[in-house]
């Protein structure tokens, strides 16, 4: 059989090798510098990977999981398969099938360790390919529960389960670093290993797998929470394991960041022309010095009108290159944040603050060089008593807004860029530059009459 799988990262060099290892001719595409599994070959371009293809595995991630269907969707032979085997929330699927077209579509949840298992691992399959998906899994020695339905089927059985095993692996690194922290970490593992079927094994496969995939399973975490909303069930324990999945995350990332840095200089009118004038905020959030410039990653506020609280714990929490996104209800009769809060933020390397409300302080946040938007500016200050909550999406200026979603501010205002477009935006937003710049030369070159 001729396979595809598209991203190569651990899970998807597994299954690689498990398709290669069946006798199939098997094809590879990432655009990351990932290596390529012996036997199968290295595709230049998603066009190329799934020219020939019967069936294609997308093994990406989440978070790209939609580009890279519409990276393929065109190219698909008539009678190829497409799983679909990342976490995703069920709507997300059922999006996927549209783009690929649902005949050929399976939704395909991994419900094991991929690590220990390699391409035998168990898996929940549906959609209108799912007998055809599931052919494939049994002949690669899976545990197969085949429940037909619509795409998004699996991925709820999934969710379910993630809201017990990642929040099983978020406690048990919670658990061992406080034991760590009590000069007691080798007593809390063994406690921890005597509970659990498969003693220290399992125990050390919860807590590396848990830091190591720390990005990705926060992710996982909120579709999971939000699945668990959706069907009347209060996600307590989920959302506090998401949150301690994209507390590790952040410890895990380095500051540097090359998308950040290509951003440097594009005017967010280009980035907005590119992106059909959406995700741009109204023109109330301005900018509240001039010259103010800023590119980073959006860590998310959502506090009461005029109580900051949230926002104290969201820049202890920041890392070099966020940018602050709050919302404060459109508030203007108490700042959130002032000159003492923005050194705070500047000296942990916060590239600025965009508030749907007010901040004071003004002239010495432009001293200090901390670039800050705003609806209103007021000496009013905030009142300290919560509620509020960090890293949740948030309604900012008629946007709403994601935490690690790329945020771009100058002059004119505010654009946000989906985490998952940003690459294709840069872009798109330096095709519209260099179009600009171009019929600016052809204006002056003119003759006047």
């Amino acid at each position: 059989m001729r396979t595809t799988v598209l991203g190569l990262g651990e899970a998807g060099a597994l299954y690689a090798a498990g398709l290669v290892a069946r006798g199939w001719d098997v094809t590879g595409y990432d655009p990351a510098n990932t290596a390529t599994p012996d036997g199968a070959r290295r595709a230049d371009s998603p066009a190329e990977a799934v020219r020939d293809a019967e069936l294609v595995l997308s093994l990406v991630g989440g978070k790209v999981a939609r580009s890279a269907a519409e990276s393929v969707a065109a190219h698909l032979p008539p009678g190829a398969v497409f799983v679909d085997m990342n976490s995703m929330a069920p709507d997300a699927k059922r999006a996927t099938a549209e783009l690929v077209g649902p005949h050929r579509f399976a939704d395909v949840a991994v419900v094991g360790s991929v690590p220990e298992h390699g391409a035998a691992t168990g898996v929940v399959v549906s959609g209108v390919a799912s007998a055809r998906a599931a052919e494939v899994f049994r002949a690669l020695g899976a545990p197969v529960e085949d429940i037909g339905g619509e795409p998004g089927a699996a991925s709820v059985r999934k969710l379910l389960r993630s809201s017990f095993m990642k929040g099983l692996g978020a406690l048990i690194v919670e658990s061992v670093a406080a034991g760590a922290a009590a000069d007691a970490e080798d007593w809390v593992r063994g406690q921890i290993a005597d509970a659990l079927a498969g003693g220290h094994e399992t125990t050390e496969r919860l807590h590396d797998g848990t830091l190591k995939h720390a990005d990705r399973r926060a992710a996982e975490s909120v579709a999971s929470a939000e699945l668990l909303d959706s069907l009347g069930v209060r996600p307590v324990m989920i959302s506090a394991a998401a949150e301690l999945h994209r507390d590790r995350a952040d410890a895990a990332l380095a500051p540097g960041d090359d998308l950040l840095s290509a951003y440097a200089g594009l005017a967010v009118a280009n980035i907005g022309d590119a992106r059909e004038r959406m995700g741009m905020m109204d023109g109330g959030i301005h900018a509240l010095w001039r010259g103010v410039r800023a590119v980073g990653r959006a860590r998310t506020v959502w506090v009461r009108a005029g109580d900051n609280l949230a926002l104290h714990r969201a820049i202890d929490r920041c890392r070099a290159g966020d940018v602050l996104v709050v919302n404060g209800h459109g508030d203007t009769t108490r700042a959130l944040l002032g000159e003492l809060m923005a050194e705070r933020a500047k000296k942990r390397g916060v590239a600025g603050i965009v508030v749907d409300g007010a901040l004071r302080d003004v002239v010495e946040l432009e001293k200090i060089g901390f670039s800050a938007w705003a609806r209103a500016v007021t000496p009013a200050g905030p009142y300290k008593n919560g509620p509020g909550q960090v890293d949740v999406p948030v309604a900012v200026g008629g946007v709403v807004v994601h935490p690690g979603d790329l945020v771009v501010g100058d002059d004119d205002g505010v654009i946000v860029v989906p985490a998952a477009e940003a690459a294709a935006s840069l872009l798109g937003g330096r095709a519209v530059e260099a179009d600009e710049a171009g019929r600016r030369a052809a204006i002056l070159a003119e003759p006047v009459r």
